[in-house]
């Protein structure tokens, strides 16, 4: 689209039934936050949006786990998840609720809107019902054996054993959890959205209109959907927690969560209009406004196929772009509040922000790392080594490094003071940096635009490097001793600080969308106001006036210590040992799953799929230093050359495998291993102590999958 008036920034509602962990900021809140903050930089116009989604069974089921009530729930960790995203710097226009009244008007306005213009439809259904209870049961409420495993207590949607997608018909002794006895079908009436009859209207729009400019992972699981064939999907469910459906004889009946949650951007919206005296209907009804939603991959299909739908029998503009990540797993496992295996947001702020003076900084540190290791186009990997890694070596050794030595030297060599630029005396060295500081800006502002963050924050620390080597290179400190028998050397020194300067206000201006308390810290260094922050500044050389008094330095990031990291893994490990793991129930299990030998536990097909299996061809191979067992290789994948580190060097001499073809497992989340970051791993055979490579008996194309 043209260059829109105004911007409508979404971030998935959480669900209030508990307190969120990283892969949920990574996922969603983080690059939402990331590309507002460089809009507003922009001095666009723009509004952020998000809130507590609190309603659905998610709810009313905490509410027995922690034996009280729905409302109590959502009362205890709404302001809970709203405090823990303002502390790790996530700058909503509004944290709503669905809760509130504005919501439950806004989306029973929506269901009756679409009900009157025949764009609902009711049908008659059979449906599980506690005749003791005297209640119809959502999936959560009834527990069966799995009949994929033999799990015991499988849950009506879900078995937490295997994790099988189910559904309460396929559960063998389905039993209720509210009465522990077993359920009856009965007859009851809901309305739907007759999602069939928008397949054209999806085809057209998703896969033609955005097939250039939506992420391959969007595209891919819209077109599943779509080819799949789309059904009626229901929008009332029978249940007493939620919005309660608008018609007299719906008695018992409430929106189904999946139809209210994300008309909550809208009520939000409307309740950020109301505080701030705006006018809220052009940001959903005009077309000169770009709707943008940020989401996890779980939330693809309700955010791509079913809200547009509803937005477009509803009259409401449709989202220009929904950048969907992949999901974050912790130190080589899923994440699982189920098993214990997680990192809470809460936890992060409790260990690393309130135990220390100034730890706004260390939210920085965190946004710093899942930026760099977001699941854009695939998993990734949060490793305790690896944020150590990311901050040690990256934050503190480069761009703290650069700032911090900037200021030492101005203080030390030029009173304090921004030096002068002579351009009488400036040589090659000198423009090309000018030059890549205005070409940072350049670079940084397309891959934003682009949805890139990780790209973009990679363009940003480049620079800091680049100023590094700059510094060192003119040495500054070297060419002081020299001032007594050669005066006329400060200009020298003079035109080193100038652009060091200016490219550390540069970085504060670049930074600021990724490290927001960084560049408010900067600016105080610098005695600016925070107007230096807007984005058409960048790559400007005349940041810091001459002459202009500075403060002294303070360090942005502090080294993060071993026994730290070893206390987080120990934490981790430790909390998961409280929590067993369900025990499978072999009774239901066939003797070919239960003798299963020295094998690994049966797995489902639905597991095996998620493993993408290329061909690849080795390209070129060498020892990695001081590591006796690892090649670092280069393999050809036919669509990208990836680094893979392998551990095979104890097997094979690098000049003997390459031309090789091999069978590479591609999107395994990338992992460093003495420094260097392998995207990928080698698959191998084991044969009385020999390794053998899997690969394919003839020669063909890299890339090919394997299946």
């Amino acid at each position: 689209m043209k260059d829109p008036k105004r911007y409508l920034i979404t971030a998935a509602l959480p669900y209030a039934n508990g307190l969120k962990h990283i892969g949920h900021l990574a996922g969603a809140y983080l690059p939402a936050d990331i590309y507002v903050r460089y809009l507003k930089a922009q001095q666009r116009d723009v509004v952020f949006v998000c809130g507590s989604d609190e309603h659905g069974t998610a709810i009313p089921i905490q509410a027995t786990k922690e034996g009280t009530t729905a409302q109590a729930i959502i009362d205890k960790y709404h302001p809970i998840i709203e405090e823990n995203f303002r502390e790790l710097g996530i700058a909503f226009d509004i944290y709503h609720r669905t809760s509130a009244p504005i919501h439950h008007q806004t989306a029973q306005e929506f269901f009756t809107a679409l009900n009157e213009k025949g764009d609902l439809e009711t049908k008659e259904t059979e449906q599980y019902y506690d005749e003791e209870a005297k209640t119809f049961l959502a999936d959560r409420y009834i527990k069966g054996t799995c009949p994929n495993c033999g799990y015991e207590n499988a849950y009506g949607d879900q078995c937490e054993r295997c994790g099988k997608s189910l559904s309460p018909d396929e559960l063998i002794n389905p039993v209720s959890t509210l009465s522990g006895k077993p359920p009856v079908k009965k007859l009851t009436r809901h309305w739907y959205l007759p999602l069939n009859r928008h397949e054209d209207f999806l085809r057209e729009w998703i896969l033609k209109d955005h097939a250039e400019d939506w992420r391959a992972n969007v595209l891919g699981q819209c077109k599943s959907w779509i080819d799949g064939g789309l059904q009626p999907r229901a929008v009332t469910r029978d249940l007493d927690w939620g919005i309660k459906v608008p018609l007299p004889d719906a008695e018992g009946k409430v929106l189904y969560v999946w139809f209210d949650a994300p008309i909550g951007y809208i009520s939000a919206t409307k309740q950020w209009a109301l505080d701030h005296g705006k006018d809220w209907t052009p940001y959903w009804q005009d077309k000169d406004t770009k709707l943008v939603h940020f989401i996890g991959k779980d939330n693809i299909v309700f955010h791509c196929i079913i809200f547009p739908v509803m937005l477009k029998l509803h009259g409401n503009i449709l989202p220009d772009n929904v950048p969907s990540n992949e999901f974050m797993n912790l130190e080589g496992d899923k994440m699982s509040t189920s098993r214990n295996w997680k990192l809470e947001m809460q936890d992060y702020i409790n260990d690393f922000i309130h135990k220390e003076n100034g730890g706004s900084q260390m939210a920085d540190v965190l946004r710093y790392y899942l930026t760099q290791i977001a699941p854009e186009t695939k998993d990734s990997e949060f490793m305790w080594k690896g944020f150590q890694d990311a901050n040690n070596s990256e934050l503190v050794s480069i761009f703290g490094n650069f700032v911090n030595r900037t200021f030492v030297l101005m203080h030390k060599l030029c009173k304090g003071k921004v030096t002068p630029y002579h351009t009488a005396v400036a040589d090659e060295l000198d423009a090309q940096t000018i030059v890549e500081i205005k070409q940072t800006k350049e670079k940084v502002e397309q891959l934003l635009e682009a949805y890139r963050f990780r790209e973009a924050l990679f363009e940003v620390i480049n620079l800091a490097r680049i100023g590094n080597q700059y510094m060192q290179k003119k040495e500054p400190w070297i060419l002081a001793k020299k001032l007594e028998a050669q005066p006329e050397v400060q200009q020298l020194i003079d035109n080193c600080l100038h652009i060091c300067l200016q490219l550390t206000a540069n970085l504060a201006i670049l930074i600021n969308p990724f490290l927001p308390f960084t560049a408010k810290k900067m600016l105080h260094m610098m005695k600016v106001v925070e107007k230096m922050l807007n984005w058409e500044n960048a790559g400007s050389m005349k940041l810091l006036s001459v002459g202009y008094p500075l403060r002294p330095p303070e360090l942005l990031f502090r080294k993060i210590e071993d026994d730290e990291i070893n206390a987080q893994i120990e934490k981790l490990k430790s909390a998961s040992a409280t929590k067993e793991a369900p025990a499978v129930n072999t009774k239901q299990m066939t003797p070919e799953q239960s003798a299963t030998g020295n094998q690994k536990s049966a797995i489902v097909f639905d597991d095996f799929a998620k493993i993408d299996l290329r061909v690849g061809t080795i390209v070129s191979a060498e020892k990695v230093e001081k590591a006796d067992k690892l090649l670092k290789l280069q393999v050809d994948l036919g669509f990208e050359t990836r680094t893979i580190v392998s551990g095979i060097a104890l097997h094979f001499k690098p000049e003997e495998i390459v031309g090789k073809q091999v069978t590479v497992v591609t999107n395994l989340a990338p992992r460093k291993m003495r420094g260097i970051e392998s995207n990928g791993m080698i698959l191998m055979a084991e044969d009385n102590g020999k390794l053998h490579f899997i690969n394919p008996e003839d020669k063909i194309n890299s890339g090919s999958t394997v299946s």
